[in-house]
């Protein structure tokens, strides 16, 4: 009989497998996961913000020929912001409504321009107990609030 051993190899196991350098897919897998995250933080600061862009354009829109009717849809548009935030405050009215306002901005609405806030929706259109200095001090007012609040 023939003597087989020399021929036989010693058996050299592989080595483990290792979880690096990652294959293709899975950077590929991350790469999208990022992306995603990124996404979303970037759709939530558009929805956040383009509010802010929102309010402050019809703002802008508002037109300065007619004083009461300018400040009529300030306030409304300051109480549409809180009706969206600040729930409590959709029933306020009058220096109740000033007051508020003033808790959530630094520089306070007072004289004349709250005033001109509070007694808009009750004074006749031809009225000219207000000028166009308190409705621009009520414009600055409403822009600064909202870029506070929003």
């Amino acid at each position: 009989m023939q003597d087989n051993l020399p021929e036989l190899r010693d058996i050299h196991l592989s080595d483990g497998v290792s979880a690096f350098p990652l294959a293709d897919g899975w950077w590929l897998t991350l790469a999208g996961i990022v992306l995603l995250f990124l996404l979303t933080q970037f759709i939530l600061y558009l929805r956040r913000y383009s509010k802010a862009r929102y309010a402050l354009k019809l703002l802008r829109e508002i037109s300065d020929e007619n004083v009461v009717e300018a400040a009529k849809q300030m306030s409304e548009i300051l109480r549409r912001i809180c009706i969206f935030k600040y729930k409590e405050a959709a029933v306020l009215l009058g220096p109740d409504w000033v007051a508020f306002l003033n808790q959530k901005t630094k520089t306070p609405l007072n004289g004349k321009t709250a005033e001109l806030l509070i007694n808009a929706p009750y004074i006749p259109q031809q009225s000219t107990v207000y000028n166009l200095q308190n409705l621009e001090d009520l414009r600055r007012f409403c822009q600064k609030w909202i870029g506070e609040n929003l």
